[in-house]
């Protein structure tokens, strides 16, 4: 352990202690959440800092319908959908992409939205759909794909719209209140591009204190400790460890290019049912890029296994080991739900990290052993 992060833990230890009650705090990023159980800081947490994940993974709130749709879509005749790796294994109704590959559908995995559009010049015979998927962070790339694509005059480029705005969310939540939080650790991914003023109606109208934090373990840490060191005087404050990267206004290149091609809208989450203004949509210069509508598919409603319950681990509801499915049934080789698909999920995690037995096991800092 670097003696900065001993300072902080110590810190963070001693504010916990001063503190006298247990506090919960949600981290809104599933990067976040993977850091802290790979980097063993689950064992410098005070027992009275609990640690909530919330819906920041974007494979595991894409809802059920949209990923049926992608399935019907790739068994469509001369369709090839190009998809990040970790959408190909999440389960729909009828399978996953990844069964669908196996049964001779065109489904290629990609690193980035551009590369579907290259795609789609080498492929003129096929529609290239992209599955577009994730938060604030890739929504931009897939504006910009668009945009290629059009100057391209590509026509066999499509999307299959899935991305989701986190604020909203958040609100969701908080509007709910079914989870008691008393603060957020805000994602650092997302905030580069919306900035750490997006936050500032979750501290204002819900008095619930936001810190943007990055993922190295002295930044996430340090996050911690802030928001701990608010609870203890009882405020609601925003605050930003992360001003290396992440300004108040965010990245306004990227946010100029999502106005440009996108709507907001609303959006089902995955559990969370539908959410006002959650979403985005392609803006009516663009609409034509829509594979829903190209290709005129229905959108049916979710029917997801009653007996997993990543629904209510991915609002703080339960932790993974209350779901009767974890490692019982539902392991990262053979996944029911979408929170054990995902490299950022949070049952992949705990099945990974063995995180609800080692945030136990070794001596904490300055919150007893």
């Amino acid at each position: 352990m670097t003696p900065r992060l001993q300072d902080i833990a110590e810190g963070l230890g001693d504010s916990a202690v001063r503190l006298g009650r247990t506090v919960r705090f949600m981290e809104v990023c599933g990067t976040h959440t993977v850091s802290f159980y790979r980097n063993g800081l689950r064992a410098l947490v005070p027992d009275n800092i609990r640690l909530i994940s919330g819906p920041g993974c974007p494979v595991c709130v894409t809802a059920q319908r949209h990923i049926d749709a992608a399935i019907e879509l790739a068994r469509g005749p001369r369709v090839l959908i190009a998809t990040y790796g970790d959408m190909l294994r999440v389960p729909g109704r009828s399978g996953s992409l990844e069964s669908s590959r196996a049964d001779g559908a065109d489904i290629r995995v990609v690193t980035s939205a551009l590369t579907a559009v290259d795609i789609a010049a080498e492929c003129p015979e096929r529609t290239v759909v992209f599955l577009a998927v994730g938060f604030e962070t890739t929504a931009p790339a897939t504006a910009a794909a668009v945009i290629t694509a059009e100057r391209r005059g590509l026509e066999n480029f499509a999307v299959l719209m899935c991305h989701k705005r986190v604020v909203p969310a958040m609100r969701a939540l908080l509007d709910a209140g079914e989870t008691r939080l008393d603060g957020f650790l805000c994602p650092g991914h997302v905030s580069t591009i919306i900035g750490a003023e997006a936050y500032r109606p979750i501290v204002e109208v819900y008095c619930k204190p936001c810190v943007v934090a990055g993922f190295e373990p002295a930044q996430m840490l340090e996050g911690l400790a802030r928001l701990v060191r608010q609870a203890s005087r009882e405020e609601a404050r925003l605050e930003n460890v992360y001003q290396a990267v992440v300004s108040d206004a965010g990245n306004a290149v990227a946010q100029r290019l999502m106005c440009q091609v996108f709507v907001k809208a609303d959006a089902p989450w995955r559990a969370l049912g539908e959410i006002s203004a959650s979403g985005l949509e392609l803006a009516p210069a663009y609409r034509r890029f829509d594979a829903i509508e190209r290709f005129g598919i229905a959108l049916g409603e979710d029917d997801d296994n009653p007996a997993c319950r990543c629904g209510e681990v991915i609002q703080g509801l339960v932790e993974p080991g209350e779901c009767p499915l974890f490692a019982n049934g539902c392991t990262p080789l053979s996944p029911v739900g979408p929170c054990m698909v995902s490299s950022e999920g949070t049952c992949a995690a705990w099945y990974k990290y063995n995180g609800q037995s080692a945030g136990r096991a070794a001596v904490r800092i300055g919150g007893g052993s």
